[in-house]
């Protein structure tokens, strides 16, 4: 078997496949900081889950975790995002490209 080292870009697409880390860096956008606990509270998730999902985030470098006493405060970081970002902007003149050609094959549809 072939061992594969992901790299940071395999890491945040992965990371991102899952709906509940969407939505924990979507509230992390809004209210920057939250404890683990108030991260969990909303998605109904015990906080061994949570931890899991954070250190899925965390690994991919989406997050970062700083501890006060016994409280772990979360918060974005935006270099991977940044990085996934420019490299789908390298194609999205394809896409554009494709949804102009359906925007027409429609529009001459709808015109019949």
């Amino acid at each position: 078997m072939v061992k594969y080292q992901a790299s940071r870009m395999d890491r945040t697409f992965s990371a991102l496949a899952d709906p509940t880390r969407r939505g924990v860096l979507l509230r992390l956008m809004d209210e920057p900081g939250l404890s683990v606990s108030e991260l969990a509270r909303p998605f109904s998730l015990k906080l061994p889950g949570m931890m899991k999902h954070l250190d899925v985030l965390s690994d991919a470098g989406l997050i970062t975790r700083t501890k006060a006493g016994r409280t772990v405060s979360v918060h974005l970081s935006v270099g991977p995002m940044q990085e996934a970002m420019a490299w789908l902007q390298r194609y999205e003149r394809f896409w554009t490209v494709s949804l102009d050609r359906l925007v027409a094959l429609v529009e001459a549809d709808c015109e019949r």
